[in-house]
């Protein structure tokens, strides 16, 4: 048996640039970085890159990475997140990873679990 098509570990490197694709199957963008959290070693955030065209005006919005579920098929990730729910997404300033109400109101906005419980 090949182990490879049954390996459910993938490096980082290879997560970054992964379409994401609504549950209508339509590409919504890709995720550029992930983000982790150094305690507990779990991925806390997908930073996803919405819009643009060759990357120039993409927007990039972190997402919980429990929105995201991978799909073999389409050898990418699948969310139910629509374009309204990222742009009602509570407002981050630039050190938002550091914050953790924003991050406390981003998860009760995306209706997942806190990551870090």
């Amino acid at each position: 048996m090949d182990n490879s098509t049954h390996a459910s570990l993938v490096s980082s490197s290879d997560v970054n640039g992964t379409n994401v694709y609504g549950k209508d199957g339509a590409s919504i963008g890709s995720i550029d970085h992930l983000m982790i959290d150094k305690q507990s070693g779990k991925v806390a955030y997908a930073v996803m890159g919405f819009g643009g065209f060759l990357g120039m005006g993409e927007d990039h919005h972190p997402v919980p990475w429990s929105k995201l579920h991978y799909d073999i098929a389409k050898n990418g990730f699948v969310t139910d997140i629509t374009e309204a729910d990222v742009k009602g997404a509570p407002t981050r300033a630039d050190n938002w990873q550091a914050d953790r109400d924003w991050e406390k109101r981003t998860h009760d906005h995306y209706m997942v679990p806190h990551y870090w419980i």
